[in-house]
């Protein structure tokens, strides 16, 4: 029976370490889009919200008010993201009665 359960701690301890290495390759990553040609933004694979980028001149507005837009924009959504991965964090905890889940190992 022990047998077993050693094999098994091998198979998590395996797939705890292809986690971490698949979040560090997301983390990494880097994605692109554009909407209109009015929006552009990058992402990473860990859906972080790198730089945002707003085409000023086609709304009218001068390059101050461009780059202050831009930079509220992106202040809200990183803090909407931040605020939205601390309940999902919270409700796994309640789920998981606390035990520590590797990132990747989503329930």
């Amino acid at each position: 029976m022990f047998g077993n359960l050693g094999n098994l701690m091998k198979q998590v301890q395996q797939a705890q370490k292809k986690a971490a290495k698949i979040q560090d390759e997301l983390a990494e990553l880097t994605l692109e889009a554009s909407a209109g040609g009015l929006v552009t933004c990058r992402v990473n694979g860990v859906k972080e919200l790198l730089d945002l980028t707003i085409d000023g001149a086609k709304l009218g507005l001068d390059p101050e008010d461009t780059e202050l837009l831009q930079d509220s924009v992106l202040a809200a959504v990183q803090e909407a993201l931040r605020a939205a991965d601390e309940k999902a964090k919270a409700a796994m905890e309640d789920i998981t009665g606390g035990l520590p889940i590797p990132p990747g190992f989503g329930i």
